[in-house]
């Protein structure tokens, strides 16, 4: 349980990390700017989607896993995307650093 805990707080660094690095936040108030940012930033999707007055009805946790993962496609694209090419580095270092014993 510790490590599952401890991953996935590594992974909130990670997006975090990510986040700031391609503009998404860059609020000294660290993660919770980044949290606070990301919020924005799906509220501004699911009004672009149309889907924001849903959202207020119904609230985020009864939205259909589709419409989720349309505003998470446009909220979060780039920072998996970049999330995924930085565990690809870390995996390539890791690999090498095998290969050097």
């Amino acid at each position: 349980m510790r490590r599952r805990r401890a991953l996935r707080q590594e992974l909130e660094r990670l997006k975090y990390d990510v986040a700031q690095e391609i503009g998404l936040t860059n609020t000294p108030s660290g993660e919770e700017g980044y949290r606070e940012a990301l919020r924005r930033r799906k509220e501004e999707a699911a009004d672009e989607l149309g889907i924001s007055d849903r959202v207020r009805e119904v609230g985020w946790p009864q939205m259909t896993a589709r419409e989720c993962g349309r505003v998470g496609g446009r909220t979060g694209g780039r920072i998996g995307g970049q999330m995924v090419r930085r565990m690809i580095e870390y995996a390539e270092k890791g690999l090498g650093q095998h290969e050097g014993r």
